[in-house]
Parts: C-alpha cells; sequence; structure tokens
C-alpha cells in the first residue's frame, strides 16, 4: 500500500510539473518525408546545370554531383523520379519541375542513335500522360516508338542496342526488355499495331536466346541480322560471361512482368516467375537482399553490392504478385518489403543533406569499365520512388 501511495504521489508530482508545459514527443518522420525534403535538396543543388548542356543528375563523382546531357541513357530518370514524388506526396510543386525536366527532353524523340528511348522519354513523356492528358505528350511518344522501331532488325526478330563495333556485329542487351513498354502505349496512343508487334518479336527472341537453363540471362549477345543467327554471349558489365551480372538479371524480371501486363500472355508470366525463383534462391543473395553486383562475383568485404538491382526487383516483385497464386503473392510482396524496409535505413537510405541529394546509396554501375562503384545513381532512386508508390499502393 506504501509503494502505491508513492507512485501515486509521483504521477501529481508528474503532471503538476508539467501543468504550465507542453510536453511533446518527436513524431518520426515518414520515409516520404524523407525522399521529399531529400530531393528538395537535389534539386537545390542542380539548379545551377540547367541551363547547361549536362542539365540532368545521374551520380556522384570525386564527391561532387555528376550532371550527364539529354543524350545520356539515364536522362530521363530525375523528370521520373519528380513525377513519382507527385504521386507520393500530392505536392503541385513536384508536379511542376517535372514537367520542365520532362520538356527538356523534347529532342530526343527523333533520336535513332539508341536502344534506351524507354528509359528516356517513357520515364519522363511517359509519366506525364500519367496525370495529364495532353496530345503533346502523346506525339512524343509515338514518334520515339517510331524512332526506336527503326532499330528493330526483323530477320534476327531483335531491337538492335548498341551500335555495330570491333567486338559485335549487332549487339542486343538484356536492358533492352525495359523499353518495349513505351512501344506498347504508343500502340495505344495511335492504334499502329507494329508498335506492339515488334515488342513481342524481340521478347519472344530474348526468351529464346538469351537466358539460360536455370533462368539467369546474359548480358549480351550478339546477331548476325540477315540469319539471326546468335554469334556470341558475352557480358559487358558482368563478373564474365557465364555470370549473372545482378542489375541484368532485375531488367530481365521487370520486363518479363510488363509482356505479361500488355499481352495476358501466359508465357511470359512463367518467365517472369522463373526469374524471380532464380534470384530469390540464390546462394549468394545476402540476407539482407541487396545482391553483390554480379551474382557469381567473388564475395570479400570489398566486393560491392547493387541497391540499383535490388530495387529494381523489389518494384517489379510488387507488381508481379498481382499476377499470382496466394502462397506466390505472398512470397513476392514479402521478399519486395525486406528490400525496401533495408533500402530504406542506413547504411543504404541517405541522411537528409547528405549524398549530393540522391537518396541511395551503394550502387555499382559498370565494374569492368571501373565506373560508377559504390555510388548513388539516378536510376535507383526512381525505382525506389517506384517501388514506394507500389507498395504503398497495395496497403490501401
Amino acid at each position: 500500500m506504501r509503494n502505491f501511495n508513492l507512485y501515486f504521489v509521483l504521477i501529481i508530482l508528474f503532471f503538476g510539473s508539467c501543468k504550465d508545459k507542453k510536453v511533446e514527443f518527436e513524431k518520426p518522420i515518414s520515409i516520404i518525408d524523407k525522399v521529399s525534403e531529400q530531393y528538395e535538396y537535389l534539386y537545390e543543388n542542380a539548379i545551377p546545370f540547367v541551363d547547361t548542356d549536362k542539365p540532368m543528375p545521374r551520380t556522384i563523382i570525386n564527391g561532387k554531383l555528376h550532371t550527364v546531357s539529354l543524350y545520356d541513357w539515364t536522362s530521363g530518370f530525375h523528370p521520373g523520379s519528380m513525377w513519382n514524388l507527385y504521386r507520393l506526396t500530392n505536392n503541385e510543386e513536384w508536379k511542376n519541375r517535372a514537367i520542365y525536366y520532362t520538356k527538356l527532353l523534347d529532342t530526343i524523340q527523333y533520336w535513332e542513335g539508341t536502344h534506351d528511348l524507354g528509359f528516356m522519354i517513357g520515364d519522363s513523356y511517359g509519366n506525364a500522360l500519367k496525370y495529364e492528358n495532353n496530345a503533346d505528350y502523346e506525339k512524343v511518344m509515338v514518334q520515339a516508338a517510331k524512332s526506336l522501331s527503326s532499330r528493330f532488325k526483323p530477320n534476327a526478330g531483335i531491337i538492335q542496342s548498341w551500335e555495330s563495333n570491333d567486338r559485335w556485329q549487332c549487339p542486343v542487351i538484356i536492358d533492352n526488355m525495359m523499353n518495349l513498354e513505351m512501344l506498347f502505349e504508343a500502340t495505344k496512343i495511335s492504334g499502329d499495331s507494329t508498335f506492339y508487334q515488334i515488342a513481342v518479336i524481340h521478347a519472344d527472341t530474348t526468351m529464346a536466346k538469351h537466358f539460360r537453363k536455370d533462368y539467369s540471362s546474359y548480358h549480351v549477345l550478339d546477331y548476325d541480322t540477315k540469319t539471326g543467327e546468335v554469334l556470341k554471349r558475352n557480358t559487358a558489365q558482368g563478373y564474365k560471361d557465364e555470370s549473372a551480372w545482378a542489375r541484368g538479371q532485375a531488367w530481365g524480371l521487370y520486363g518479363f512482368i510488363v509482356m505479361y501486363r500488355e499481352t495476358k500472355n501466359l508465357k511470359y508470366l512463367n518467365q517472369a516467375k522463373h526469374i524471380a525463383g532464380f534470384i530469390m534462391n540464390h546462394p549468394n543473395l545476402p540476407e539482407d537482399k541487396v545482391p553483390y553486383w554480379d551474382y557469381n562475383a567473388p564475395v570479400t568485404a570489398q566486393t560491392p553490392r547493387d541497391a540499383s538491382a535490388a530495387v529494381i526487383t523489389a518494384s517489379a516483385l510488387y507488381e508481379l504478385s498481382t499476377y499470382v497464386e496466394d502462397d506466390l503473392n505472398s512470397a513476392y510482396i514479402n521478399e519486395a518489403n525486406t528490400i525496401v524496409e533495408t533500402l530504406s535505413k542506413e547504411p543504404y537510405l541517405a541522411e537528409v543533406g547528405t549524398n549530393e541529394g540522391f537518396l541511395l546509396k551503394h550502387s555499382t554501375g559498370h565494374l569492368p569499365n571501373d565506373s560508377e562503384i559504390d555510388v548513388p545513381i539516378n536510376y535507383a532512386d526512381y525505382y525506389f520512388l517506384e517501388a514506394l508508390i507500389r507498395q504503398r499502393e497495395m496497403v490501401k
């Protein structure tokens, strides 16, 4: 009884002492607030480059923000991230900024010198069309699809990636699966099924020739454009020709999920499920689900991770989960949630006001070329924001 009376007195004294004071408790900052505040910092950092020939933030080099030209393959990710932030925050300021940076890419629609128009135009103008019914944006998408289609080699059944060079006659990379979504959108806009057909033919050829029996993917295939024969199976950014470059596996997964979404052909869904199984069950996948830069690279304390590969996979798995039965649905969602949770804190998520404004640390761009190793990269941020959108909308 004595202890109870003492406790009662202490409670009275506590609230009495707080009578004239406001007791404040720290409110946790949501991940949405964090990414928005961090990108505000990136936006301010990038302002001095807007009127230059390199207006688009890409990464950090020598501790400083590195920006690239409109003709860099990553140029669409910065406006795309702003569109994603608009979706996450409903803040009109992000929409206005996204429109400005999107329109910078206007002339890219006519460029036939790259296969990456899906990244450049699809992630900028394609995202813009989700929020604005704009005939001019639609025209850009259709023209970009025409430009991309100019690289289609009908005898080989593929869209050529890089230009012919001393090593390859007609190189096609697994990344190219990511540019097909824009072709489907162009068919919806224009009614021209040519774009749809090219996407399907390219995907079918890739599925037949780019994958090994374990559903891992080669990075680069070299084709004879007259006969369709595969001349070589190589890598450019992976550990070796027969290894599984981590981001390449993520590109393939994402690309075949898009193929199923747009065609409803079960062969693409099955392909995506097989690729997901390869990634999720790989013995070299770390417990936190952020892969090393290549699944077959020798692992030491210094082996770089690739946050971009992880988050592309997470975003893809959220969508894939909506197309499968209950057990796989839960498995895919849990895997994606683990990745997002890992990337939403140290050592991957940057503190606000650091990392030159980029969200994620520890991505790997092109290790064999000694380029962009263990740095932030704009496409990692883009897919992180997309994954947050998909995660939130699945909860609703």
